[in-house]
């Protein structure tokens, strides 16, 4: 390497400002012999020929297009490597990499709307899978309401991820459940009972399909299922009065465990 007047050649700030890589960069790529000045100043200054600057505008370009350090060498050094080859190879890897960020950028669409809108459903969808008592402002009341709260957010990750063959399943399990709900309160189930109690527990099994749900919160949707004229009208118009019991049967089990139904509190 021969030392020179400073104006013989580049320094590394014009060499990095003239092909938009960073002095580290340049730095790093002399350290490991991948391109290095052949200039240095009488202070000892790295001063970049024309030629150097050529080779670093390929490197430049290998890079932007994500070939490695390693194979940028093997291509700069070795006039035999297949280059067109190595580019198609190169290419096949972009093209793989774009379908997993076209993946990517679609499940994020999703999460984006289902954090938004809860249902990824369309209102038809909506009846047609959860029934025809189902109101599809529902979800965009929930939003208003909720959509701050972590509870919200996992609904919407999982509503994300599921389609509507497995909302159908939710929903199913939601009306076998409900079903039983109706037969037990038929057959004089008491509140407090052993069977009251499993279906309480079934209950917040069936909810974890939205979001796991503690005992505190779940007597505050007994109160809501009570109290809420919408809510109200679907559970009683199972059984006239569902919507009560359902809610003395979750009372009755959250005092089992210790919690008072008058103070619990959504957590």
């Amino acid at each position: 390497m021969g030392t020179v007047p400073d104006a013989a050649g580049l320094t590394v700030g014009e060499v990095s400002t003239r092909l938009g890589v960073t002095v580290r960069a340049l730095h790093h790529w002399d350290d490991i012999g991948l391109a290095r000045p052949s200039l240095r100043t009488a202070a000892g200054y790295r001063l970049y020929t024309a030629g150097d600057v050529e080779r670093l505008h390929r490197i430049v370009v290998y890079r932007e297009i994500g070939v490695g350090l390693d194979r940028i060498r093997e291509i700069l050094a070795d006039s035999t490597v297949d280059v067109p080859g190595a580019l198609r190879a190169q290419r096949a890897q972009v093209a793989e990499r774009i379908d997993r960020l076209q993946q990517l950028s679609a499940g994020l669409d999703r999460m984006v709307d289902a954090h938004e809108r809860g249902l990824l459903l369309t209102a038809e969808q909506q009846v047609t899978i959860l029934g025809p008592q189902w109101n599809p402002q529902w979800p965009v009341e929930a939003r208003r309401r909720y959509g701050d709260t972590a509870q919200w957010q996992r609904y919407a990750e999982q509503s994300a991820s599921r389609s509507p063959e497995e909302w159908q399943a939710v929903a199913d399990t939601v009306a076998d459940f409900e079903r039983a709900l109706g037969e037990a309160m038929d057959a004089g189930v008491t509140p407090g009972s052993p069977e009251a109690n499993q279906l309480v527990d079934r209950h917040r099994d069936v909810f974890a399909s939205y979001f796991p749900l503690t005992r505190q919160m779940q007597v505050c949707l007994g109160r809501m299922f009570e109290a809420d004229p919408g809510f109200a009208a679907h559970y009683d118009g199972i059984r006239p009065g569902l919507a009560a019991w359902l809610r003395r049967i979750v009372d009755a089990a959250a005092r089992v465990h210790g919690i008072d139904p008058d103070t619990a509190t959504w957590q």
